[in-house]
């Protein structure tokens, strides 16, 4: 990401920097591959290591399920029931050693705890509600189709509007970043790139807490959740800079390329990590050669496995597709578009589908929470 500050900062960094009283304010360096990459720079209240009691770890790894069958498979995601606490609605759909899938459908705000994951980044895509993300960098503002940005380590609570929330989160435990491809040396955006700096909403409002008390702070590291007890509040900072913090960019804000042929699926891309890539299917202008064929043509992904979540809108490839359907088309097999699917898309000039697709490069595994809600059927779905 790029240069922000918020907040009061000192001139020089790891200087001395007194509140009005003349105690020093407390530095915090803050990143998540140590000195070598991108950080940031907090300025608490009170230093952030006030524990006064640590609670036993609850596990919460998935529960994944090795049926060794290979085949297309299909998930009704708006099946996963909601649930009042944010933290117990997550489900855990499909995973590997580099990311986590996962449905989340809460009622609550996290009005009595904070919460940090300190195992992986985090990009939550917002498909029904709105609210607020609060963390210790500022809030920042979401609602229908933004992605929500978290480095790992950050500490935040989620506030939401209304209690009808729909949420579509992925975990990556490599850094989530812009991918290189849209940037120059500098790290500005090109010009050729489907979004840019405008695009991106970062941290406005830095409320500080300067509060002592008790706060609950449940932090997941190697899938258990630490129940944590600090003597200040998580938010007491008065000011930072830096390059590392959260961010929301909407998927409405996210330009299609398109071509006079069909064009592959690495258009779509918006964000890279070393495990996975993150691709926006948005309305757009189909292809306009005079012989061309919208729909996409059969391929075979050896070297990944593909996942798409619908959100919203209609799939020139696909039939019968529903909101939060997953659809997952695994290495080692080709898929395409449906029967009829290829004739009917001639002539059409646009498309007004709504998508988020992961690719990974490792295979994914189905969870106990997947089975649940799996159309066993749909690896037939291409015989009709």
């Amino acid at each position: 990401m790029h240069y922000h500050s918020l907040g009061s900062i000192p001139h020089k960094r790891h200087t001395q920097f007194r509140k009005t009283d003349g105690t020093l304010y407390s530095e915090q360096l803050f990143s998540t591959e140590g000195f070598s990459s991108i950080y940031s720079l907090l300025y608490h209240n009170h230093p952030p290591t006030m524990i006064t009691q640590i609670g036993d770890p609850v596990p919460v790894g998935p529960k994944t399920i090795h049926d060794k069958q290979l085949k297309h498979r299909s998930l009704k995601g708006f099946h996963i029931a909601p649930e009042d606490d944010f933290l117990n609605s997550r489900k855990p759909v499909l995973v590997n050693q580099d990311c986590k899938i996962i449905l989340a459908a809460p009622r609550k705000s996290m009005t009595d705890y904070f919460y940090k994951n300190a195992d992986a980044d985090e990009v939550i895509f917002v498909h029904v509600g709105s609210g607020t993300l609060k963390t210790m960098y500022g809030n920042i503002r979401f609602g229908y189709g933004d992605y929500l940005v978290i480095p790992r380590g950050t500490i935040y609570q989620m506030e939401f509007e209304t209690e009808d929330n729909r949420l579509f989160i992925v975990e990556s435990t490599s850094p989530i970043e812009i991918p290189a491809r849209y940037r120059n040396d500098s790290g500005q955006f090109e010009e050729h790139s489907p979004f840019c700096e405008r695009d991106i909403r970062k941290p406005e409002t830095l409320i500080t807490h300067d509060e002592k008390g008790d706060f609950l702070l449940h932090i997941k590291k190697q899938d258990n959740l630490y129940p944590y007890h600090y003597k200040a509040h998580p938010f007491d900072v008065v000011g930072w800079d830096g390059f590392l913090y959260p961010y929301a960019f909407s998927i409405h804000d996210f330009e299609p390329i398109t071509g006079r042929l069909h064009l592959p699926p690495p258009i779509h891309q918006t964000f890279q990590t070393r495990g996975f890539v993150i691709c926006s299917f948005v309305p757009r202008m189909y292809d306009y050669h005079p012989l061309s064929i919208p729909a996409p043509y059969n391929h075979s992904n050896i070297d990944s496995d593909e996942v798409l979540y619908y959100v919203d809108g209609e799939f020139m490839s696909r039939k019968h597709v529903e909101k939060g359907q997953i659809t997952l088309h695994p290495g080692g097999i080709p898929h395409g578009p449906h029967p009829g699917t290829v004739e009917k898309s001639i002539g059409k000039k646009e498309t007004h589908e709504l998508a988020v697709m992961v690719d990974t490069f490792k295979p994914l595994l189905m969870t106990d929470h997947a089975v649940g809600i799996e159309d066993p059927d749909y690896c037939l779905s291409w015989l009709s």
